[in-house]
């Protein structure tokens, strides 16, 4: 992989060393092209008009939701449009029909977007089963296994831990939900930028990730939801039964649903998502329409497509290889600094892990080494909670921890400044 021809792209990292791709990600100027194009050349409102303008938008925003579901390997379901993983967790915790005494099972690894919305269902009558880690960040598989009773409606868990690094066995998950009958959500905001992921290969019924962590604009993110098993697309189904949906709720009205159905009802109602309204009630449109209600954030939208066309050019398998080879650089440095200690696996473990590094300097607060870091040498690492309170309470991390994360635009060089500095921080703490 060229780095050196990426780098050209990012005109930031001229004055910093960036190490928090996790939180979120630079944006190369083909995207912002792309973003100031719609802005430019087509500005317009999407599926709507019919003049030449509106057409180019409504166009290129629809061919964004086909490039992500590509991406995925998801061309047969649906890819909705949101503003981010935590609006697109909510869209599916809002959206299901659920039932008082439903079970919901997820990890104490998950980031607070992937743990609140379901701690919130508690309220109804949901019951909500939480798998502690070990502290590597590994999940025993019969644990989850012996979680998933009867009343088991979903699983929701992430796919690469965005504190500790690890990644999950979502394969294997997605197997022991598809034996149970129990739906499977994947949060892969911190795997899907970083490595292959294909919803078929994990058989999931829901992927969720941010577009602000792949390259893409702020205020992007993607739910990707499984085609209905009668092949049906999700908000087809109620307007082929020619069924109305009352406007004021907010739940799926179907009766007789079976276990494993995704359809969702949608999170808001409004302008661009219906199919016809009558005197009592209306039908939403089938596909990622019916759940994008308004006006979307079409620039967003379509700089994310521009996003995923950027890192299918440079191969996310090459992506994912230089990262690991930064990734073991720095975990190798970290193992020889004293008074530093690695949280999840480190250089020698043989746990299955991304370049989400998290470490701590005995003396030091972990938002003390951040700062350090940026007064002498412009580095930006993350230091922190990184939203995971209850996983930082489980392992005793009253403070957090300090957290580099690295992307296709690091280097080796960034790596050895990086190691330096913690070098001479450690020594003086």
């Amino acid at each position: 992989m060229k780095v050196q021809e990426i780098r050209s792209d990012f005109p930031i990292l001229d004055d910093l060393i960036y190490l928090d791709s996790a939180a979120t990600s630079l944006t190369p100027e083909p995207v912002l092209e792309a973003v100031l194009s719609y802005y430019r050349s087509y500005r317009a409102n999407v599926g709507r008009g019919v003049y030449r303008q509106a057409q180019i938008a409504d166009q290129r925003y629809r061919d964004a939701h086909l490039k992500v579901a590509g991406f995925v390997g998801g061309e047969d379901g649906t890819a909705v449009f949101t503003r981010n993983t935590t609006e697109s967790i909510n869209l599916v915790a809002r959206g299901l029909d659920w039932k008082r005494g439903d079970r919901i099972v997820t990890t104490l690894l998950e980031h607070h977007s992937n743990l609140l919305p379901w701690m919130r269902l508690k309220e109804v009558g949901i019951d909500l089963e939480v798998i502690a880690p070990d502290k590597m960040g590994r999940i025993d598989l019969a644990d989850l296994e012996r979680a998933i009773n009867k009343k088991t409606r979903l699983v929701a868990m992430s796919h690469l831990s965005n504190a500790l690094g690890t990644i999950l066995p979502a394969r294997e998950v997605g197997r022991i939900c598809r034996e149970r009958g129990v739906l499977f959500l994947l949060d892969a905001a911190q795997s899907l930028p970083h490595m292959a992921v294909n919803v078929k290969d994990i058989d999931c019924d829901f992927l969720c990730f941010s577009g602000h962590k792949m390259l893409g604009p702020t205020g992007s993110g993607v739910l990707w939801i499984r085609e209905l098993e009668d092949g049906k697309r999700n908000g087809e189904q109620r307007r082929a039964k020619g069924q109305r949906m009352s406007s004021h709720a907010s739940k799926n009205q179907d009766s007789g649903k079976k276990l494993g159905s995704t359809e969702l009802a949608p999170l808001l109602a409004g302008g661009g998502m219906v199919e016809d309204v009558f005197d009592d009630g209306f039908t939403f449109k089938r596909g990622y329409e019916g759940y994008e209600a308004g006006t979307p954030d079409i620039s967003a939208g379509i700089g994310l497509g521009a996003a995923v066309d950027y890192l299918a050019r440079i191969g996310i398998d090459e992506v994912h290889d230089h990262e690991m080879s930064l990734t073991r650089r720095l975990l190798k440095g970290l193992d020889g600094i004293g008074g530093l200690e690695v949280y999840g696996p480190g250089a020698d473990s043989p746990v299955e892990r991304g370049g989400v590094v998290s470490f701590g300097i005995e003396g030091l607060l972990p938002h003390e080494i951040a700062l350090m870091l940026d007064q002498a040498s412009n580095i930006c690492i993350r230091s922190g909670h990184h939203c995971c309170i209850p996983l930082m309470r489980h392992l005793g991390l009253k403070h957090g921890t300090a957290r580099a994360s690295l992307y296709l635009y690091n280097t080796d060089e960034e790596i050895e400044k990086l190691l330096g500095n913690l070098e001479q921080i450690a020594r003086m703490a």
